[in-house]
């Protein structure tokens, strides 16, 4: 009999009906799910056996190179284009036409009318989301607020900045307060003011229930907003979890120490157990980067230092996402 785990604890599927029950159960513990999706154009394969399972109330990075296969599932997921075998589901059941409604969507190419005025489209577009004309006036003008953008009501889309839009194309994609959004490029056309406005209101978008799907090639916002990332490259997943246990699996015990004194008093010491990988000193203070070997740990190198230097601060180099998204992509091809 298959045995699966949930909650920490070993299940056992004894039957057709029980294999229904736990699948779902399995997908009532998520608000979105992907389940082996592949997707052909052409002969080439876009999309191979991708799945992700995305918690409520989460911030999700979707990361890969051009041309991985990120925005043809956005695509998938948006009923834009359908997929050649897998399924979707978004809170517990397969998703369906009306589910589209429920989803907000930022796409990376705009899709603002150029020619209509700022308050008439985002009015317009509320309106589509199912919001009434009080309930769109009301939250837009929330919004307006929130980005300091009251003056733009009259001025055509065309009139506006590549920046200005995007803040206009966000507002619309929230402004029904879905439960999932999706967000390609999000930051893309904004200066760094504006994208920690945006950063801002993403996470308080999350503390208010919503949960994040993002694609992004900036990894700096990644470490900063998501919780779980999947990773695909060439149409496959290569990389998958939470986001500070992948951190952690591509540490490479080595420790950055700062200090005054004679790094050649530890050298004898360090023997087999550490390795000096790297050493420089400025203005009487040095740096020295040392790798743990065998069964050591930070402490006992901590020990050891403290007996020959003067330690200014001791940190553990752990590996940020950009260095993992190349080193991942790298070994995959």
């Amino acid at each position: 009999m298959p045995v699966h785990l949930y909650a920490g604890r070993n299940i056992i599927i004894s039957s057709g009906q029980d294999r229904q029950s736990f699948e779902n159960l399995h997908h009532a513990m998520f608000v979105f799910q992907a389940e082996k999706i592949v997707k052909q154009f052409n002969g080439n394969l876009a999309l191979n056996q991708v799945s992700l399972d995305v918690p409520e109330q989460s911030i999700y990075g979707l990361l890969g190179p051009n041309g991985a296969g990120k925005t043809t599932l956005i695509r998938i997921i948006n009923r834009i284009t359908a997929p050649d075998s897998g399924r979707l589901f978004l809170n517990g059941h397969e998703l369906s036409a009306s589910d589209i409604y429920t989803i907000g969507y930022l796409p990376e190419e705009r899709g603002l009318y150029k020619k209509m005025k700022v308050g008439e489209q985002a009015v317009y577009l509320a309106r589509l989301k199912g919001l009434s004309k009080q309930e769109s006036l009301s939250r837009i003008k929330h919004w307006f607020e929130v980005f300091e953008i009251r003056g733009w009501w009259n001025k055509k889309i065309e009139e506006l900045s590549k920046g200005m839009q995007q803040k206009i194309q966000f507002i619309v994609t929230i402004l029904h307060e879905p439960k999932l959004l999706i967000f390609d490029e999000p930051f893309s056309g904004f200066d760094p003011i504006n994208t920690a406005i945006l950063k801002k209101e993403v996470l308080a978008l999350r503390d208010k229930g919503a949960t994040v799907l993002f694609s992004t090639h900036d990894m700096g916002s990644v470490e900063q907003l998501c919780d779980h990332i999947t990773l695909i490259d060439k149409g496959r997943t290569i990389l998958q979890g939470e986001i500070n246990d992948i951190r952690s699996a591509y540490k490479s015990d080595t420790y950055e120490v700062r200090f005054t004194g004679d790094i050649n008093l530890v050298r004898p010491a360090l023997k087999a157990d550490f390795e000096l990988v790297e050493q420089s000193t400025t203005g009487g203070t040095g740096t020295a980067k040392i790798r743990i070997m065998h069964h050591s740990n930070g402490n006992e190198l901590l020990a050891l230092l403290i007996n020959k230097i003067h330690i200014l601060s001791f940190n553990e180099l752990i590996p940020g996402m950009n260095d993992i998204f190349i080193r991942a992509v790298k070994d995959n091809t």
